[in-house]
């Protein structure tokens, strides 16, 4: 996420998420080590001091298994 602030997204060993648009719905499909790695950004998030906006970008070639859409998590606190 960025912020001004350098933070680390770090993929666990053995990782493979892949994000499927289905049309009304998305689907996130991962393996253990995959739920973990999107696991990692949220404490980040939603500490003090990391501003709305701040968002990753996950895409294909960027980590998610070919074929996936762009998946971007991202801190949103305004309604």
């Amino acid at each position: 996420m960025t912020d001004g602030t350098t933070r680390v997204f770090t993929w666990e060993e053995d990782a493979r998420i892949e994000v499927r648009n289905l049309g009304r719905e998305i689907v996130v499909e991962a393996n253990a080590a995959g739920l973990k790695t999107l696991a990692g950004p949220s404490p980040r998030a939603r500490q003090d001091g990391t501003p709305d906006g701040a968002h990753l970008h996950l895409e294909e070639h960027n980590g998610l298994e070919e074929g996936s859409v762009s998946l971007v998590l991202e801190r949103c606190d305004s309604e």
